[in-house]
């Protein structure tokens, strides 16, 4: 079988013993980097050295096919850097292939720098959704951030230090600069830091430089941003970024339970003409007859 095996994000007094027994016994590793699962097992006390095989973003998709025939005969342990593979981590390929394989995959649970982040942000953890690493160019980023700005959820944001204060300013634009978040640094290490405040407080903070491991954590928008005359503003914002008018209405439909295929068409009158009137919803329509 396949193993994916949770490793700590810092501290390792995280490592669970259901780890260090499969460390221990494993005959075969695929790692992200095989330096780091090296300092791991030097750093737990680990005698056993298996067979190391590297499996990162440039290669996992042309080793999944081999290391899921290697599974069929004996257990393949898998390691990301630092916390769960898969997530934001290589080994989504792996699992893909596995699964359609039919070979078994099945999970050492550990540490997680998105739900450590969650939990001492101070934000609501009862919906959140994790998004990784925002796009590098700026455009893209703001097509994103488009399309998130409505998400009542709290947002889980990896980020780079060098690209922190871009990102948070970004943030402070799409959102607004009082929208609640904390941003978490060197989670379970000697020097970790949750620092919290409004987007434009936190970005201002940020451009004096920050070091290490980091994670955002956002507060969802306000129920109050799924009124009708706001709903349509937002579908005719993710249009103007580049989204397809019907995915943009579809996706502002599910935040604020209006319907679909209303939005969608106040958005095509809004569009024809700025003469509209509103229906009972509250959507602005195109006036009756030729436009």
């Amino acid at each position: 079988m396949i193993i994916l095996a949770g490793t700590p994000i810092g501290n390792l007094g995280d490592a669970s013993a259901r780890l260090r027994e499969a460390l221990e016994q494993a005959a075969v590793i695929a790692s992200e980097d095989t330096r780091v699962t090296q300092r791991l097992l030097a750093g737990l006390g680990i005698r056993n050295r298996p067979r190391l095989i590297a499996l990162h973003e440039h290669n996992e998709r042309q080793k999944a096919a081999e290391l899921v025939e290697l599974a069929r005969d004996a257990d393949l342990l898998v390691l990301s850097d630092a916390g769960m593979p898969t997530v934001s981590d290589p080994g989504y390929p792996l699992v893909q292939a596995a699964a359609a394989g039919g070979v078994t995959v099945t999970v050492i649970p550990g540490p997680s720098a998105v739900v450590t982040a969650l939990a001492v942000s101070g934000l609501p953890t009862d919906r959140f959704a994790f998004e990784g690493f925002l796009p590098r160019k700026a455009g893209d980023r703001t097509r994103r951030l488009a399309e998130l700005s409505g998400d009542r959820r709290t947002l889980v944001f990896f980020e780079a230090p060098s690209r922190l204060a871009a990102s948070l300013a970004a943030l402070a634009e799409a959102f607004g600069a009082e929208r609640p978040a904390a941003v978490c640094r060197e989670l379970t290490k000697l020097h970790e830091e949750v620092r919290r405040g409004g987007l434009a407080e936190l970005a201002a903070w940020a451009e004096g430089g920050v070091r290490g491991e980091i994670c955002i954590v956002v507060g969802g928008a306000a129920v109050e941003q799924a009124d009708a005359e706001g709903a349509l503003d937002r579908v005719l914002a993710l249009a103007a970024s580049g989204t397809r008018l019907k995915d943009a209405a579809a996706l502002v439909a599910a935040e604020s339970g209006l319907g679909k295929r209303d939005l969608y068409e106040a958005a095509l009158g809004a569009r024809r003409s700025d003469g509209g009137r509103a229906d009972s919803a509250g959507l602005r329509r195109p006036p009756l007859g030729p436009s």
